[in-house]
């Protein structure tokens, strides 16, 4: 198993997730952040998924934000198009199926 090396971030890469981690108008964004901070300042991403956030989280989790943190920045933190559940019908596909009288 190899080690990943540690997140070492510049000024304004801080400065940017910190303003992410109290600003951001969606809550996993201010949660991830709030999570790399944790790693950049020396937790175990494993600790930070146990008892370092509000909930806790599967490590794969945590060391997926990392990886997609180091690989896209802060754009690989956001939610991919297309991703989650697919609705149960399409109210387009729903036609005129209501019989009134």
């Amino acid at each position: 198993m190899s080690r990943r090396p540690p997140l070492i971030l510049d000024e304004s890469s801080r400065l940017e997730l910190e303003q992410m981690r109290d600003r951001h108008t969606k809550p996993y964004m201010r949660e991830r952040a709030a999570a790399l901070l944790k790693i950049a300042d020396g937790m175990a991403p494993l600790s930070v998924a146990q008892k370092g956030l509000l909930k806790p989280r599967y490590e794969g989790t945590v060391y997926a934000w990392l990886d997609r943190y180091l690989a896209e920045g802060i754009s690989g933190l956001e939610i991919k198009q297309g991703r989650g559940r697919k609705p149960a019908f399409s109210p387009s596909e729903q036609g005129d199926g209501h019989r009134r009288s």
